[in-house]
């Protein structure tokens, strides 16, 4: 696999281990390695949550935005290191520790583009912090501060 701009789906499943239906990022637009990342997923009515949040009014639980943007952190780690190694770290697996500061602003539903910009703030041994702004159309949306650490065998 190779470093190449956007990333798209097919690759994302090659670096995280989500798979459908929580694989909540649909591509990698922008990327600086142990950096940032900025991510999309295309929102659609056909997302298995709409069906019971809420029916009538269809809305992404805030929870799963927060999700997408750790899942776009971990891209960080996975891209990071196929920019230094030609390869990325596969079988590496980071859980969520810890949310904080988390804000919801608006509402994301069908039709909605989700970008989701994500910052490395820190690396300490196994563990990574982000810092995530979700955004439709420009406008923020949700936003938190991410720490995440990697599974011991």
């Amino acid at each position: 696999m190779s470093l190449q701009l956007p990333v798209d789906v097919v690759d994302i499943q090659k670096l995280l281990p989500h798979r459908f239906p929580f694989l909540l990022v649909d591509r990698v637009v922008e990327f600086e390695p142990h950096t940032r990342v900025l991510c999309t997923k295309s929102v659609t009515f056909n997302e298995p949550f709409f069906q019971g949040h809420f029916p009538g009014r269809p809305v992404m639980p805030g929870v799963l935005v927060i999700e997408a943007l750790a899942q776009a952190g971990g891209l960080i780690t996975q891209l990071s290191d196929l920019a230094a190694s030609g390869v990325p770290a596969t079988g590496k697996i980071f859980y969520l520790v810890k949310i904080d500061n988390a804000k919801f602003s608006r509402m994301v539903v069908p039709g909605d583009r989700l970008e989701l910009d994500v910052t490395l703030r820190r690396m300490i041994r196994n563990m990574a912090l982000y810092t995530g702004i979700a955004r439709v159309d420009g406008e923020q949306v949700a936003c938190a501060d991410i720490l995440c650490a990697e599974a011991k065998d």
